[in-house]
Order: structure tokens, then sequence, then C-alpha cells
């Protein structure tokens, strides 16, 4: 049976790729971020699981090379913090990172799969095996972008294309046509909570609440957000992937946000339709383009 690698960070996500993997036939081989990785993992039918820490990228090829492994995908979220502030790299990561002329997501990651490669381990396309799950173009939900939402997207992606161009983040979130939070190393949920705090507490200032009136009786500019999540030009889809989950969608209620804006074929609904039906609960439209 072939064998595939899996390295795992948090989240559904490698769940998600392991139980695809195995439904094709694979015998998975998980190499466990301990950091990031749910322990859960080592119950669920992988061929093997073996944990390491950030930064330990020797053990990562001798462990895949002593279980055969030749092709492998990445899978999960590792905090963009955690790489740069937790990591305790070893001689061959260290090597690695003196190496590089920029120190973002882009650029570490690429120089992982090149030295995976050279090791004889290619890394493939982590959405590969969940493809039903990419966002299909269009409106996916009950409700369609109103004409407010509408603009707020258009702002919001021309706002994304240029940010993505700096590796700096995937999500903007909008209101009235500006940029109330701009996603960075906390990642996409906390900077949707970011923008909700930042517009409730405006909103308790001034004396009114999301679309309320003044005190004097004049009605003020929506404060309901809308969230634009994109991939970056030129994505590399073997990792750093886009994924919105149910997690995400109640963050966004909390937050007083209304829409959510993605990439088609480019973005990862991780629980598939439980996503749009969170979304038609909370009446957020969710598109995709």
């Amino acid at each position: 049976m072939t064998r595939l690698g899996l390295i795992a960070g948090n989240g559904r996500f490698p769940f998600l790729v392991l139980d695809a993997a195995r439904a094709q036939g694979y015998d998975v081989v998980v190499a466990a971020i301990r950091e990031e990785a749910s322990p859960d993992i080592a119950s669920k039918g992988a061929a093997s699981v073996h944990w390491l820490s950030l930064g330990e990228l020797s053990k990562l090829i001798d462990i895949f090379k002593a279980e055969g492994v030749t092709r492998a995908v990445m899978a999960g979220q590792v905090k963009h913090r955690q790489i740069f502030s937790a990591i305790k790299p070893d001689w061959r990561l260290a090597k690695l990172l003196l190496s590089l002329g920029t120190r973002n997501t882009d650029s570490l990651l690429g120089a992982v799969a090149k030295v995976l490669a050279d090791e004889g381990i290619v890394l493939e396309n982590s959405t590969a095996l969940l493809k039903p799950l990419l966002a299909k173009a269009g409106v996916l939900g009950k409700r369609a972008p109103s004409e407010r939402e509408r603009k707020n997207i258009d702002y919001g992606r021309a706002v994304a294309r240029r940010l993505a161009e700096y590796d700096i983040g995937q999500t903007v979130v909008i209101a009235e046509a500006a940029c109330v939070a701009v996603e960075a190393m906390e990642g996409t949920d906390a900077a949707i909570e970011r923008a909700g705090e930042i517009m409730k507490s405006s909103a308790l200032a001034e004396g009114g609440t999301l679309d309320s009136q003044t005190p004097t009786g004049g009605t003020l500019l929506s404060r309901a957000l809308t969230v634009v999540k994109l991939s970056k030009p030129g994505q590399d889809m073997r990792f750093d992937v886009p994924v919105v989950g149910v997690k995400t969608i109640e963050t966004m209620a909390r937050a007083g946000a209304s829409c959510l804006a993605v990439d088609a074929g480019r973005c990862l609904l991780l629980d598939g339709a439980a996503v749009i039906r969170a979304a038609d609960e909370a009446g957020i439209a969710v598109c995709a383009e």
C-alpha cells in the first residue's frame, strides 16, 4: 500500500486529510507537531504517529525516511508567532534560516519544502484530497451580499490583494469601505474579534449600538463588518491554504460581521455544508469569486 506522510498542525484540517487519504487507500504516517497538533490524531487510524517539536527538521526527515515516505502533505495551522518566536531550530533548520533573505511564512515553508525534496520527499498540494471542500464560485448560502456589503467586498479584495503580496495576512475586515482590521500573526479569528471590539467600543463612545440611532436621531453609518479572506497571488497550495470553519462563522457572529467573501477554488470550507448552515442561521452572507 502506498505511504503518505502527513505533517499535522492544529485544527481539523489534518483529521480531514487523514480520513480522505485512508479512504483512498493510503497508509498515512503522521508527523505531529507537538506545540500544535491535537493528541486525538493518535487514535484516528494512521499507520503510525510520531511527535516532534517545531524546529526538528532533521527528525522529520529521519522519520519519513525510516517509514519509507516519499510523498507528504502539510495540513493544519502552525501559528505564525510560534514559527518566529517559540521555534528552537536544529542544525539543519538553523542553517536554512540563516540562508533566507526574508523570514516570512512563504519563504520559510518554501525553503523547508526544497530541503525535503532534496532528501527525496516531495511535498504535495494539501487540498488535493479534499477538492469537494473547496469553495465553489457564487453565493453559497441563502442570502446574497447586499449592495453595501458588495462595496465592502470590492474594497476589501483590493486591500487584501496588495497586503498578500507581502505575506502579511490573508484576511481584512471592512466596514463602510474602510479597513477596520488586518490579519497579521494573530490569525483570522483574532483579527475578526479585534475588529468587532473596535466597532463596539466606537458605538459605545457615541452612545449608540451597531446600526443604531444617535441620541439626536441621526442614523449612524453601518457598523456591520464584512470579512474578506483571500489566497495570496501565486498561492502555493502546498501550505498556508486559506481555511474557514464553523468557528470562523461563530466568531463573525459575535463580532457583528454580516458577510464573508472568499476565493473560489482556493479556500477550504473545513466543516463543509455545516459552515453554510451556521452562516444562514446567523444571517451571514457567504460568497466566493
